[in-house]
């Protein structure tokens, strides 16, 4: 006969005991920590300010001189730090209030699907790898060339006061409402008709949003062995993670994040060889076939528990994100190159910008939405993670923390970007179209790369980008076999960096990515121990193969998101597709979501000239429209819940959101520069194809111009309009809160928790002691993350 013996409770001091708060049963579920201001504390957030201080007085004051690209590090971290502990704590304190003896629903419902009580360091992963998807990628790199200061300013302040704001207060208040998404928590708390206006039309542009996302990403991996094998590797890696954490070793990431760690570089590095192997031809995968790859993902990923898939690959893929951005910031750190761009160019004042039209009010707002503020993010801070964080207090990290690094690897692209040399970055960033107009040529895709380069570096000459009037010239450093480096200019320097980085040309490369993957390559193969010449096209095709996972992590997440956004449209005539346990009623809602989005990315990559080509101006727009949308639920729940006097917390990037927004729908529907309106668009179109004397290629492309710029100037009205509706609808339900006194809200009853969980991201001392008792004394279904049968209670 055998006895068990339960192990030793830890011991507390009494100032640690009076800490500790317990529920009836007395096991411990929450923490109320003493914080003490300590003079070694207070030392070092005054160095943390005079550095930040420095940083900035650098990059925003400083004329005439040359600017280290590691002042954009340095100035990025200390705000950061800053705006974290004392912006967010009191934003914490005053308008979210956690109360961690609630139960959230993860540990309410956990029904081991969707709703799973998830370790914080895990959860963390997921949500930035969902949230991070193209936009701080992409978006600061085109926003290079308004200069380097508008787009870093943006950034960091606009994460600080919009986009971490946004995302926490979004995740807290859906986690008081069961998870619900914003659609639902719209038509609960702005009422029937604006509510239900904002589920559609929230609905419609997280459509494009998804399109747009997988098209950059099917670009990313068309006809790249290397990159598919990489990204594919990561299903069953995940696999493998999620069943350990479920059944070997529940709870113990430690362990697990080591073998992920060490399979995904093995992936990786193994990647170039695969692609280089008789098995390369196999992966060799057309857009097409990436479409249909990424449906049956995105499907697979919607569908299955949560934990099985979707949270441990997005868990890994932050191992490869994280760690390229912090290899980065490193190289930037030692390498220390010069910003090529002044800090503001001609084009942050025009509409003349080579790479988008647009002056800098308002289309930098636009043109860098994740990063700084995202609506995409609300989706996601209003689906998945709600629904797995173990207790309330953890929203600030996870949330206002998950932005706060979203936003730092939008400084580290943008400082990427602007340290390449401009006739390397406008080469790059122009269309063929915009080039042939510059120089006078007639460059096509059949063009040889040195026709390609000649013709650019004719097109750079002539652009009007720097205020001093200095010309443009593409210049690139080589590194000769004894050290000493060569300088290189005009057309053959382009060709240089094609040759370095392993492709035929590098002109025309549009769209951000490849700039990105040029501007880390040239940085990174800089340092010494993993640098070279010979490492540069490694480092460029490891940067686009990151880019890639980066964004199908938020394609996988926000299809998930989306799928909850239907059900509860659906759920509110058909009740039981609210139940998020039912099945068949997440298998239909999926399967519409992926019909949806997978059949504009289809059409993008059959027809170039239409589908998603047609969508993506619409792109940024419509993500910011989605974080108008989201402030306005969040303004009139923080009025609701009685803190008025506060309300200024959501308001103020409410009213920058919403003026950079309809500013920009505006020009874009009704400017008659032809660079900037739809409808100026379409007249021209229309007037050359009623000229006459047009051939059938011409003819073709008027067509497609006049069929584009009437669906994107109908779907501007269409958006702009609706959520200038749901803004009046917000309004009046605010106004009668205010006259009527009305203290209702569609909070869920609190309910007593019987979890433990730390509130940091990295456990405190206690935290640690508590959480060694409640393993002793706790639920074994929430510590082991067991789903246990389905509450009668839903989402």
């Amino acid at each position: 006969m055998t006895v068990e013996t339960r192990p030793p409770l830890p011991s507390y001091s009494e100032d640690e005991a009076e800490q500790i708060v317990r529920n009836r049963r007395g096991t411990p579920v929450a923490l109320h920590p003493k914080g003490r201001w300590t003079p070694l504390k207070i030392a070092l957030w005054v160095v943390i300010s005079l550095l930040g201080a420095i940083a900035w007085t650098t990059l925003a004051l400083v004329r005439g001189e040359q600017v280290n690209t590691i002042w954009f590090v340095v100035a990025a971290i200390c705000t950061y730090l800053i705006g974290y502990r004392f912006y967010a704590l009191f934003v914490q304190r005053t308008v979210m209030r956690p109360d961690d003896t609630n139960a959230t629903p993860a540990e309410r419902v956990n029904n081991g699907t969707d709703f799973d009580p998830t370790h914080r360091v895990v959860l963390y992963g997921h949500h930035f790898a969902a949230i991070a998807g193209a936009g701080p990628l992409v978006g600061p790199v085109l926003a290079a060339q308004m200069g380097y200061l508008p787009g870093t300013m943006w950034i960091i302040f606009g994460v600080i006061v919009a986009g971490g704001i946004q995302d926490m207060l979004v995740l807290f208040y859906s986690m008081r409402r069961g998870g619900r998404s914003l659609g639902q928590m719209a038509r609960d708390e702005i009422g029937p008709v604006g509510g239900t206006i904002a589920l559609i039309v929230v609905f419609a542009m997280l459509m494009i949003v998804l399109a747009v996302l997988a098209m950059v990403c099917v670009n990313a991996l068309a006809e790249s062995p290397w990159g598919v094998f990489a990204v594919g590797c990561t299903i069953p890696i995940a696999l493998l993670m999620g069943l350990w954490l479920r059944y070997i070793q529940p709870g113990k990431i430690t362990q697990v994040s080591v073998v992920g760690f060490v399979l995904l570089i093995a992936a990786i590095v193994g990647g170039r060889w695969v692609a280089e192997s008789p098995l390369g031809a196999y992966l060799h995968l057309s857009p097409t076939a990436l479409v249909w790859a990424m449906v049956i993902y995105g499907f697979a990923a919607a569908v299955l528990p949560v934990w099985l898939l979707l949270t441990p690959r997005d868990y890994l893929s932050t191992f490869m994100k994280v760690g390229t951005i912090v290899v980065l910031a490193v190289g930037i750190i030692l390498v220390r190159p010069i910003a090529q761009m002044p800090a503001f160019t001609n084009f942050a004042f025009n509409t003349a910008g080579p790479v988008f039209a647009g002056a800098l009010f308002p289309f930098l707002f636009i043109t860098i939405a994740c990063g700084a503020l995202s609506g995409m993010h609300a989706m996601v801070s209003s689906g998945t993670t709600p629904k797995m964080i173990q207790k309330e207090s953890q929203a600030r990290f996870i949330g206002y923390g998950g932005m706060l690094m979203e936003s730092f690897v939008a400084v580290a692209a943008l400082a990427a970007a602007v340290s390449l040399n401009q006739g390397v970055y406008f080469a790059m960033n122009m269309s063929p179209a915009a080039i042939n107009a510059a120089a006078g040529t007639s460059i096509s895709t059949t063009s040889t790369g040195p026709e390609k380069a000649e013709a650019a570096t004719t097109a750079v000459g002539k652009l009007a980008v720097n205020p001093d009037g200095s010309q443009v010239v593409p210049e690139w450093r080589v590194i000769n076999p004894d050290g000493t480096e060569r300088l290189i200019t005009g057309a053959s320097a382009l060709e240089e960096v094609a040759t370095d980085v392993g492709e035929a040309s590098v002109v025309s490369r549009t769209g951000g990515a490849p700039t990105l993957a040029v501007g880390m390559a040239a940085i990174l193969h800089r340092i010494p121990i993993i640098g070279g010449t010979g490492m540069m096209g490694f480092w460029y095709h490891f940067a686009i193969m990151f880019e890639a996972l980066f964004i199908l992590s938020a394609v996988d997440a926000v299809t998930r998101v989306a799928r909850f956004q239907l059900s509860d449209a659906i759920g509110n005539w058909v009740p039981r597709f609210a139940n998020p346990s039912w099945r068949v009623g997440s298998w239909l809602t999926t399967a519409i979501v992926v019909a949806a989005w997978g059949s504009l990315l289809l059409m993008g990559v059959t027809d170039p000239r239409g589908g998603i080509q047609t969508l993506y101006p619409l792109f940024g727009i419509a993500n910011q429209l989605i974080a108008a949308v989201a402030l306005t639920v969040v303004t009139v729940m923080v009025v609701r819940k009685g803190y008025l006097k506060w309300v200024w917390i959501p308001l103020l990037p409410l009213v920058i959101d919403v003026a950079t927004t309809f500013t920009a729908s505006w020009q874009k529907i009704f400017s008659n520069d032809p660079a900037l309106g739809y409808w100026q668009q379409y007249a021209d179109a229309q007037a050359k194809l009623g000229s006459g004397t047009l051939d059938a290629a011409s003819l073709a492309i008027q067509q497609a111009v006049a069929r584009n710029t009437f669906i994107q100037g109908t779907l501007s009205i269409l958006f702009v309009t609706s959520v200038a509706l749901v803004l009046v609808a917000a309004g009046v339900r605010v106004a009668t809160t205010i006259r009527d006194h009305d203290a209702s809200t569609s909070e869920d009853p609190h309910q007593e928790s019987n979890f433990y969980a730390p509130s940091h991201l990295i456990a405190q001392p206690l935290e640690r002691k508590v959480e060694a008792e409640y393993a002793v004394v706790g639920d074994p279904a929430l510590l082991a993350g067991h789903g246990q049968k389905p509450t009668k209670e839903t989402s």
